[in-house]
């Protein structure tokens, strides 16, 4: 399993070194698109506006608009720095809490925590204090030059760290349009509504849910397979790499669209009988 990212979590005096490894991961079928005329796959090149040039990672900075067309240019020793200066620090459990208070709006990812080769006992240590606790531990961590607000708790055997949004990130509910105020709901109605749920409720099993769409698509795909497979083209346009061939192709094509030259009338003088 791949580390994402590597270093140590404390509580108190407590330091467990660990690794932080992706708990999920995207099962979306990627489609390409191809040119419908010839089907070779379209790329997507990075363009200057300004020059209308193609432009190489190595001539990318990045930089802060702070307002309109207004840009703070950010060197990038400067962002390593800061990075590898955040990330280095150890991540420390700040709070304790109860899971029930933290509204599922506010999570965003997960990750698996593993202990490194001298952190087992530590780890251990932490997992059965959460779980005769029944709390779980609130922290920060840089993750990807972000740094990541984060709950540790204990999935099955394993301790695992979810990072949850900052309350600056999650919108105001009041920006939502069009949600209808307190209104009166017909006693009748919502005697109905709820023996639905009744009738409806469950312990949750996960292994229940499928995705539908996508087991149709791999379905479709199978099928085509079969019938309707194309091989993508190879044909690679010729680009010109100095003046002297984007002159001859600019030449070539005012050449190939000149039309031909009238051609001269000859007239013969009749001889003398």
């Amino acid at each position: 399993m791949h580390t994402v990212w590597k270093g140590s979590i404390s509580f108190g005096l407590v330091n467990i070194p660990v690794k932080l490894h992706a708990a999920t991961e995207n099962k979306d079928i990627k489609l390409r698109q191809l040119h419908k005329e010839c089907h070779t796959p379209i790329s997507y090149k990075k363009v200057c506006e300004g020059c209308n040039q193609e432009v190489k990672d190595e001539d990318i900075v990045k930089a802060y608009e702070y307002t309109k067309n207004k840009f703070v240019v950010l060197d990038q020793e400067d962002l390593e720095n800061l990075r590898k200066e955040n990330e280095e620090k150890a991540v420390e459990i700040i709070d304790f809490v109860q899971l029930t208070e933290i509204d599922p709006i506010y999570f965003e990812r997960t990750y698996f925590l593993s202990p490194d080769s001298t952190g087992a006992k530590a780890y251990s240590l932490l997992r059965k204090t959460l779980e005769q606790s029944g709390k779980i531990g609130i922290a920060k961590i840089i993750i990807r030059s972000k740094e990541q607000l984060a709950v540790v708790r204990v999935y099955q055997n394993a301790l695992v760290m979810e990072t949850i949004h900052y309350p600056d990130e999650v919108r105001s509910v009041g920006d939502v349009p069009n949600i209808p105020s307190e209104q009166d709901v017909v006693p009748k109605e919502l005697e109905t509504a709820l023996m639905l749920v009744d009738q409806l409720t469950t312990t949750f099993n996960p292994e229940k849910y499928t995705d539908d769409y996508r087991n149709a698509l791999l379905e479709l795909i199978e099928e085509k397979k079969a019938t309707n497979t194309i091989a993508a083209s190879d044909k690679q346009r010729p680009i010109p790499d100095n003046v002297t061939d984007l002159m001859t192709a600019l030449q070539a094509s005012l050449d190939k669209t000149k039309k031909p030259a009238p051609r001269k009338r000859t007239t013969r003088t009749k001889k003398n009988a």
